[in-house]
């Protein structure tokens, strides 16, 4: 049962009919620059402390906060406001690379 709701689930969202799923460019950009400042700060993190714990939460943080503060920079500008479709952007940039490098980090063993 499960999977029959999955596939539905995997098929509607990648139908061709559904025109909700439209990314624009900056979009991507946002997501793209949440996944570099991520990718930086887990490796900077995780080096520093070999914690892959403190990492993640670090990373996934660090894009965060970059997207909340680049978009209240934005916002004090004439003419923009607070966007919040490119601040969830940037944050999965970083949640994505956040859980990758935190999934294939493995722990040295002790031999």
């Amino acid at each position: 049962m499960k999977f029959i709701i999955a596939f539905i689930i995997v098929f509607f969202a990648f139908s061709s009919n559904c025109n909700a799923q439209f990314i624009s460019d900056d979009d991507k950009l946002h997501l793209g620059a949440g996944a570099l400042i991520s990718g930086a700060t887990y490796t900077f993190v995780y080096t520093k402390t070999k914690n892959k714990q403190k990492a993640f939460w670090m990373s996934l943080g660090a894009s965060a906060l970059a997207g909340l503060t680049k978009e209240i920079y934005d916002s004090t500008k004439k003419g923009n406001k607070f966007d919040t479709g490119e601040f969830v952007a940037t944050s999965a940039g970083g949640l994505t690379i956040s859980i990758s490098l935190n999934l294939f980090t493995k722990k040295k063993r002790n031999n």
